[in-house]
């Protein structure tokens, strides 16, 4: 929710109509978009030109690391690198006929004086690498030629990949001679790594490895991504065919369920399409936590990681065990990231006694707790957690002191528990009069839905430190930061989701403090990961299906949704400033006055307009916009009356304001943070986190991703948080009604995807196809309730959806169900998904269709066109495998009531249509083949909802009795009309014809 990039002094430039000092940059040369070095030119003074195409600046070191370890593709143009002279193979060089010059780019015969000469300079002290302007031309110095270029042109220079070395072949009889030339290790372009003595310089190392990437997207294989394609390929061309045939087929005796089937199967093609189509481009992406450390913390150096504020959101203890809580905040405290730049806010939107209590118990265990974890590498660092898991705790622990402390710490958190627990035992009893603090003052938030704002610092700078006298991260009783630490990144999490990874913040900052391509990433979003859930995952509470192939998809387009928990933010993105602009390059001109086919003149024309114009003149009109925007905008209907936060607002590195005492910050605050702070400003319209929907996850995400941002997807090979999930159907139900019903309300508000931000033309078309199909989904609801009743009806009436089917038809269908499950197979074979996780998806998406998400339709509507609205209430949050009883926990919910009669009509319809076959002939059996398939379909589908219906075995709920004593009278009142004891004789009645018909 930030106006831009201004820092403090650029604010205070502006106010003082001055104008805003831009960033110095070297633009005397061309340089290197990948390194920010110098191109350099060749022999001939030309500038090195790698991609001959669109002309991408690139140096010839990052141009060799790119065809030898990269994608071997140009940056901006995706088009495949060509070998140049004096560059080594690399698999899928085109065969060329001529000698290859790499065999001669050495001349020994015509060149072994002067390499001699050169070998012997070395041998004696005598190279000079690289001379002062004062030093004497005349020195000796080797002219040792390498290709185009010539060893005495060398300067160091550091490139942000290494570069691929190459031994020069010395023509010498003894072997001394040759052990020492084995030492030579020269990079292209003469970039030296290695000392003349054969050992490793770790300092130019270091240096080398502080400016490579700190992460890089791994592209899928195509060994598995191609076959996935062209599968899809063919399914569409095949669903397509199939359709047609549909269409051009009606059945005259039954065209209402014709003409109903037909519709349902558009709509799932559609929708199908829209699932599909961001999916075409999956990435993986990998960090460099090394490099990160080597380039942000230095040592000897001020620890320059960005600091990072983290969220942890709460409503009711009740519902959300305080310990859940605790466990939380003490995993935040314990992360692997500097103290100083790390500060937890608690927000209690529900103002708790018991969850203050919580926290000031929390505080005081964090001094034990965190310097253990510190000290012997815990992970996970949620002491429930650790403490339960049933796996070897000694492996690779080496300090004698471990089992020692490692019990008394596990006593010291018994302690902690039961402290809790008291806490909670005293809150379920709540005094008449309200709570009473222990100074006698009422509690401020004896009344939740009217009560002051209250801040409270439990642990801060210089006063939180822990048993061995270090340093705490920053604990806060508030929900607002801008005017206290204001971070310039923010991680929010519920309260069940504790941190896994200890790394995970730095695997965030891999991203989001990259110095190349971290300035337009908005967020970085890490998937979601549940602790707690039965073995077979039997409502699909993993949601892998979402999460590892979905967001994969998402990732290499413009990034992942925003899916509430597990994400950190840029604040300037929140702040609703626009994403840096990058300069636009002229394109490349023909030349034909030379034989250069346009190389020489198009990159001269590159680095005079590119470098010394169009990015001059980009800072200058960037300027110039930054500098009106900021005179005519209203800081006041945007942020609020607060001077203070304003001015927070306009510092992208973070840090409060340094004009202001603690004290003064503090009182800020509190004033920020009352509820009617937020009335007449943007906040939670097109200012942070977008209120008014339940869903307000997705809306956030989206309308950044509207304005130009983008995301990226981080999954760490340990899962970075882990959180609770609802584990029996009635809340799992609630839970899916609740998204379902927030997406419905998308839907019909002004933030459509269909036409939200469509003109700007800032959203990619597949992502903004995603994002229809998330508000869309609800209603494909109708169609799979009507698709699960078609079968029965069809039995019942024995009718059916298609005409007679011929071979063709036959070919078709059976084509049909081969590219659907090959899809599906194919699409795990490059996500990692199991075949189990996807059926138990598959399995939900009935389940949840017929029943939350068509009950999200109808409330939908209500809501829209008769203002009634609904109220949701918080999900109990469970800690691990020890809670499973809640399995079979039945909780009787309306939710219930539409799966269970669509499994009733399909009982109903096979009874009904087998009975009549009987009764029939045996000449009646073929055709309920079809029909059969089609009700086993969704009874299939609907089993984990049938066992989830009955709860525990040997413990019937009445609910299911009362069920079962409709069935029976359905089923008798079926059997009647049926009537299987009278014989049907197929063909003409005989009454009607006579006895000799």
């Amino acid at each position: 929710m930030e106006m831009g990039s201004h820092n403090r002094n650029e604010f205070v430039a502006i106010h003082n109509h001055e104008e805003p000092k831009s960033t110095s940059r070297n633009l005397d040369g061309q340089v290197c978009e990948i390194c920010g070095d110098e191109i350099g030119k060749t022999v001939e003074g030309d500038l090195f030109v790698a991609c001959d195409e669109c002309g991408f600046p690139v140096c010839r070191p990052c141009y060799e690391y790119e065809r030898r370890e990269g994608t071997q593709l140009c940056p901006q143009c995706k088009t495949r690198y060509k070998r140049l002279k004096g560059s080594p193979r690399v698999p899928g060089d085109a065969d060329e006929e001529d000698i290859d010059d790499i065999e001669h780019e050495f001349n020994i015969e015509d060149e072994s004086e002067k390499q001699k000469h050169a070998m012997e300079a070395v041998l004696s002290g005598k190279l000079n690498y690289g001379r002062g302007p004062n030093e004497d031309e005349n020195a000796e110095f080797p002219q040792v030629i390498k290709g185009e270029q010539k060893l005495s042109s060398l300067h160091k220079r550091v490139h942000p990949f290494p570069e691929p070395r190459s031994e020069i072949s010395w023509d010498k009889k003894d072997g001394e001679g040759k052990e020492k030339m084995d030492d030579w290790k020269i990079l292209q372009q003469g970039n030296l790594v290695m000392e003349m003595d054969g050992t490793n310089d770790p300092e130019m190392g270091m240096i080398d490895e502080s400016r490579q990437p700190l992460s890089r997207k791994v592209a899928i294989p195509s060994s598995k991504l191609s076959p996935y394609r062209m599968v899809v390929v063919a399914r569409f061309i095949i669903m397509g065919l199939f359709l047609q045939y549909r269409v051009t087929r009606p059945v005259p005796d039954a065209i209402g369920l014709w003409l109903t089937s037909v519709i349902c199967d558009i709509w799932f093609a559609f929708s199908w399409v829209f699932d599909q189509l961001p999916k075409w481009l999956p990435i993986l992406r990998e960090t460099y936590l090394d490099r990160l450390s080597i380039r942000y913390e230095r040592e000897g150096e001020p620890n320059t990681l960005a600091p990072v504020d983290v969220f942890v959101t709460t409503v009711d203890p009740l519902k959300e065990p305080p310990l859940v809580t605790a466990n939380t905040v003490l995993s935040i405290l314990a992360m692997d990231y500097p103290v100083d730049k790390i500060s937890c806010y608690v927000s209690d939107d529900g103002a708790s006694l018991l969850t203050f209590e919580t926290l000031s118990e929390t505080a005081e265990f964090s001094r034990k707790w965190v310097p253990f974890c510190k000290k012997f590498n815990i992970e996970p660092r949620a002491p429930e957690m650790y403490f339960a898991l049933k796996v070897d705790y000694l492996a690779d622990k080496i300090q004698p002191t471990f089992v020692k402390e490692r019990r008394v710490m596990k006593r010291e958190y018994e302690e902690f528990k039961v402290r809790i627990n008291a806490l909670v035992a005293k809150a379920r009893i709540v005094p008449v009069e309200g709570w009473i603090m222990q100074d006698g003052t009422p509690w401020p938030g004896n009344n939740t839905q009217d009560h002051p704002g209250m801040i409270q610092v439990f642990l801060g700078e210089g006063g939180g430190f822990d048993a061995e006298g270090n340093e705490l991260p920053r604990l806060v009783y508030v929900r607002v930061s801008g005017v206290l630490t204001n971070a310039p990144f923010m991680l929010n999490l519920d309260c069940d989701h504790y941190v896994n990874n200890s790394k995970a913040v730095r695997e965030a900052m891999c991203f989001l403090m990259d110095p190349q391509v971290g300035k337009r990433v908005c967020f970085v979003q890490f998937p979601q990961r549940f602790d707690g859930i039965d073995k077979h995952d039997r409502y699909a509470n993993r949601n892998r299906v979402f999460f590892d192939i979905n967001m994969k998809g998402l990732d290499g387009i413009q990034g992942p949704m925003y899916v509430g928990t597990g994400c950190v933010f840029r604040r300037q993105a929140l702040y609703g400033h626009e994403p840096p602009k990058v300069a636009k390059r002229p394109k490349m001109e023909s030349c034909s006055c030379c034989p250069c086919f346009g190389r020489k003149k198009k990159h001269q024309k590159v680095s005079k307009s590119l470098v010394n114009g169009v990015v001059a003149n980009f800072e200058e009109v960037d300027g110039e916009s930054k500098e009106k925007l900021m005179s005519k905008m209203n800081f006041e209907h945007r942020f609020g009356d607060s001077s203070v936060f304003v001015t927070s607002t306009l510092i992208e590195e973070g840090g409060a304001p340094t004009s202001s005492s603690k004290e003064a910050l503090l009182k800020e605050a509190i004033h920020v943070m009352s509820c009617d702070y937020e009335d007449r400003t943007e906040w939670g319209i097109e200012l942070g986190w977008i209120y008014g929907s339940i869903t307000e996850d997705i809306i956030t995400g989206f309308k950044l991703h509207s304005r130009g941002w983008r995301s990226v997807y981080c999954m760490p090979k340990r899962s970075a948080f882990k959180g609770s999930a609802p584990i029996n159907l009635s809340d799992r139900l609630n839970q899916a009604l609740r998204w379902a019903l927030g997406s419905v309300e998308i839907f019909f508000s002004r933030h459509n995807p269909i036409w939200y931000g469509f003109k700007d033309g800032k959203l990619k078309l597949l992502q903004r196809f995603a994002y229809i199909n998330t508000t869309m989904y609800p209603f494909t609801s109708i169609i799979i309730l009507t698709y699960c009743l078609l079968p029965a009806i069809c039995l019942l009436t024995d009718k059916f959806i298609m005409s007679e089917m011929s071979a063709f038809s036959g070919l078709l269908l059976v084509a049909l169900f081969i590219s659907f499950f090959t899809s599906g197979i194919l699409e795990l074979r490059w996500s990692g998904v199991t075949v189990e996780e996807w059926w138990r998806n598959e399995q939900f998406w009935v389940i949840g269709g017929i029943s939350s998400h068509l009950f999200a339709v109808v409330q939908g509507l209500l809501k829209i066109l008769a203002g009634v609205d609904t109220i949701f209430t918080v999900t109990f949050k469970l800690f691990d495998d020890k809670e499973s009883k809640e399995l079979y926990n039945f909780k009787w919910t309306t939710l219930l009531i539409p799966p269970t009669t669509v499994l009733i009509i399909n009982l109903v319809g096979i009874v009904a249509g087998f009975t009549d076959a009987l009764n029939t002939g045996y000449q009646a059996l073929r055709p309920l083949i079809g029909k059969f398939f089609f009700v086993f379909w969704v009874i299939a589908h609907l089993y984990p909802f049938l066992k989830g219906l009955m709860g525990r075995q040997n413990r019937t709920p009445t609910i299911v009795i009362i069920w079962s004593v409709l069935l029976a009278s359905i089923f008798s009142l079926v059997w009647v009309r049926i009537d299987p004891f009278v014989t049907r004789a197929r063909g003409p009645d005989p009454k009607d014809c006579g006895i000799n018909c």
